[in-house]
């Protein structure tokens, strides 16, 4: 099966985060390199870590928002949690980002932990499989009756 380009950014983006670790505070990065889930995603799109990361949420926020594949990603992430996101009070639309980053900070039910490393690493391999999954058949064309 071919892999789906947001199968192989979903794969890059748990590299990314097996190799500088899961940031669960505030702000998408850190000084010490250790990005949250989305800011992963966005850096296995673009290969980089923008300054506002660590600094600025609204400034991060649209970054990774004009990436329309970062986005497609996180779409396919927010697609497998078993909760659905929530609506921007602001555009009535999903917000998919705060769904993921939500998903990767918070615990899923009352006097549990939030997701481990290894858990959002998982999801996101998940999430690829899927995204392959949903991209391995061709369009159906249409077929004139014989």
């Amino acid at each position: 099966m071919p892999a789906s380009s947001t199968g192989t950014i979903l794969r890059t983006a748990a590299h990314v985060l097996n190799y500088y670790g899961l940031h669960t505070g505030k702000q998408f990065a850190t000084h010490d390199g250790r990005l949250d889930i989305t800011a992963a995603i966005f850096r296995a799109v673009t290969g980089k870590t923008p300054n506002c990361f660590l600094t600025d949420e609204n400034a991060s926020l649209l970054q990774i928002q004009v990436c329309e594949p970062a986005m497609d990603a996180i779409r396919m992430v927010s697609a497998i949690l078993p909760s659905l996101p929530p609506t921007d009070l602001e555009t009535g639309l999903n917000d998919y980002i705060e769904h993921v980053c939500h998903w990767a900070t918070t615990p899923v039910w009352p006097d549990t932990t939030s997701p481990s490393h290894p858990e959002v690493i998982g999801t996101l391999l998940r999430a690829a499989q899927a995204a392959d999954t949903l991209t391995a058949f061709p369009h159906q064309t249409e077929r004139s009756a014989a």
